[in-house]
C-alpha cells in the first residue's frame, strides 16, 4: 500500500518498553494527528519511525523500507520536527530554512538562488518574513517553531513527522501551521503525522485521529466521517468524560468543540 505502513513497531528506552506492537496504515495526502496522555508514546512513536531510536518491528513509506536508511537517504524521505530544535549556534533564520535543502546538495555545494528565494517566500508564508536576518538563538520559542516548520517544508521529504509543535504556538499560529501543513500535504499528495496535546485543533484540522494509551493503539478517527456520538466513548478513555458538540463560525462553517464533564466524585 502506498503511504506510511507500521508494523508491529515495539520501542522502548532500555528496559522500559513503551510501544508494543503497534500496526497501521496510513495513505498519502493527509494529516494524522496522535492524541494520548503524557508518557503514552506520542514521541517514541515518531522518532521509532525515523530511525532515531531503535526499535522492532517494520515502517515503510511507499513501498521502501524506513529501517536501516542512511541518514541521507532517510532526509530526502522524511521529515521530523522535534519539541525543541536542538540549534544552538548563531545563524540566521533564513541560514536555518536553507538547511532543508542540504539533502538535496552534494558535498560542498551552496543553494541556488531559486532556492533561496523559496526558502525567503517559505518564511513569509509562516508569518517570519521580517526575521529572515534574525540571528535564530534570538527568535521566541514560537517563532523557531515556526522557522524550523518553514525548513522542513522547502525540502524534498515526502513524509513530516512533528512532535507537539502547538506547545509553544499562541492561538492563531496554532490553527494556521495546520492549514500550511494540510496546503503542503496536498501538493504533491504527501503526508503528515503530527503528536498534538490539543484535541480541539487536532478534531477540526486532521483528516484522522490516531490514539494511544497503554503502549498501544485505544483507536482510530475521522473526524470528518465520524460521527460525534462515535467519537466521545474513545475521546473519554483518554481524557475521562468528555462531550462533543458541534457550534457555527460566523462564516457558517461546522466546528467541533470538546467540553470536560465534572467526573463523579465519592
Amino acid at each position: 500500500m502506498k503511504g506510511l505502513n507500521v508494523s508491529q513497531l515495539s520501542a522502548g528506552y532500555g528496559a522500559v518498553q513503551v510501544l508494543r506492537d503497534l500496526s497501521f496504515s496510513l495513505p498519502s495526502g493527509t494529516v494524522t494527528g496522535v492524541l494520548g496522555a503524557n508518557g503514552c508514546g506520542k514521541t517514541t512513536l515518531l522518532k521509532s519511525i525515523c530511525g532515531i531510536l531503535p526499535h522492532t518491528g517494520y515502517c515503510t513509506l511507499h513501498e521502501v523500507s524506513l529501517d536501516g536508511l542512511p541518514a541521507r537517504r532517510m532526509a530526502q524521505l522524511c521529515s521530523y520536527i522535534p519539541q525543541r530544535s536542538g540549534i544552538s549556534i548563531d545563524i540566521s533564520a533564513l541560514d536555518v530554512v536553507l538547511m532543508g535543502f542540504n539533502p538535496q546538495l552534494g558535498l560542498l555545494e551552496h543553494p541556488t538562488p531559486a532556492m533561496r528565494e523559496l526558502a525567503r517566500n517559505m518564511l513569509e508564508q509562516v508569518g517570519l518574513h521580517d526575521r529572515q536576518e534574525v540571528n535564530y538563538l534570538h527568535l521566541s520559542e514560537g517563532q523557531k517553531q515556526l522557522c524550523i516548520l518553514a525548513r522542513t517544508l522547502v525540502s524534498s521529504a515526502s513524509l513530516l513527522l512533528m512532535d507537539e509543535p502547538e506547545s509553544a504556538l499562541d492561538f492563531h499560529y496554532r490553527y494556521r501551521m495546520l492549514e500550511i501543513i494540510r496546503a503542503w500535504v496536498r501538493e504533491e499528495n504527501r503526508q503528515a503525522l503530527v503528536s498534538l496535546h490539543d484535541p480541539a485543533l487536532a478534531l477540526n484540522r486532521c483528516d484522522t485521529l490516531l490514539l494511544l494509551k497503554d503502549g498501544g493503539i485505544l483507536g482510530t478517527l475521522r473526524p470528518r466521517q465520524d460521527s460525534l456520538a462515535q467519537m466521545e466513548p474513545l475521546l473519554t478513555q483518554l481524557y475521562g468524560p468528555v462531550t462533543l458538540t458541534t457550534c457555527a463560525g460566523r462564516q457558517g462553517q461546522p466546528h467541533i468543540v470538546m467540553l470536560k464533564e465534572r467526573e463523579d466524585t465519592p
